[in-house]
């Protein structure tokens, strides 16, 4: 999830795929392999306290015509032409405890979420180059996985996205992106009650529109034959964002990084279409 901060990272060789096509073919059709993981984040955008986890778990990689389980996401690919590219997903993000954020002490947790919905992509410029420019204009919903998927909003996050790789296997990446979230998202994460109200925390009534401006980078590299190393980085300003001036905003800006390492177990001899 954008707001959550954990996708970026792709854990499940999102970024960058843990084994290098031989010249002239694809990437295998299937890939799975165990990926453990390091990640630090904002509890929210312009939370002043942190999240922090260790992850360790198998992953899956699906490059099917239709089903893909890859590049930070699990859904349907509904359109693919030279130039653009419209598919259906999922991703997700860390939750953290109210008792642990300072700010939010006595107010709801704010729990697992995961969004879904559809993800169109813009090819700017060739598709086989070892450079690729790309705009993903992605609009989903976002589900508390922690209380039963209830629906916590909608989040529009379009991102102008630069790709590079190396014969060597080095893979690099850069981002530029804005966040926007609907009047419930907003709520959930800045919007306080008259009854959540202290001396230092005053009754804030929340207002949807722009949450984050975002830049990030990400690098891969192979290390072994079916073992690779990802690092990201990610900072979120709220420089004019529609809640700067809720309570809950303690910082104007956030720096969430992420360490991994994936190992390929198996792999088809299959190679996808693309």
């Amino acid at each position: 999830l954008g707001l959550g901060l954990v996708s970026g990272l792709g854990l499940n060789t999102a970024q960058g795929q843990t084994s290098e096509p031989a010249p002239g073919t694809g990437l295998p059709l299937w890939e799975i392999g165990l990926a453990g993981a390091a990640l630090s984040q904002p509890a929210y955008p312009g939370a002043a306290d942190r999240a922090q986890r260790l992850l360790g778990a198998p992953y899956l990689v699906y490059r099917g015509e239709t089903l893909r389980v890859d590049r930070g996401s699990a859904g349907l690919r509904a359109i693919r032409t030279p130039n653009f590219e419209l598919d259906v997903g999922f991703s997700g993000s860390l939750g953290s405890r109210a008792e642990d954020v300072a700010a939010r002490r006595g107010m709801a947790d704010l729990g697992t979420l995961v969004e879904f919905g559809p993800r169109l992509k813009w090819n700017l410029g060739p598709a086989d180059g070892p450079t690729r420019w790309r705009l993903e204009l992605p609009a989903r919903g976002v589900f508390d996985l922690s209380n039963g998927l209830a629906q916590r909003g909608i989040a529009i996050e379009p991102e102008w996205l630069l790709e590079h790789r190396t014969a060597g296997g080095l893979r690099t990446s850069a981002g530029l992106g804005v966040v926007w979230g609907n009047q419930r998202l907003a709520d959930t994460f800045y919007r306080v009650d008259a009854g959540e109200a202290t001396a230092d925390r005053s009754a804030y009534a929340a207002r949807p529109g722009l949450m984050a401006w975002r830049l990030s980078a990400s690098v891969s590299q192979q290390l072994a034959p079916g073992l690779r190393l990802f690092g990201y980085g990610r900072l979120d300003s709220l420089t004019g964002a529609a809640n700067r001036d809720s309570p809950l905003v303690q910082r104007a800006s956030g720096l969430t990084v992420g360490l991994a390492l994936a190992y390929t177990w198996k792999q088809s001899t299959e190679r996808a279409s693309d």
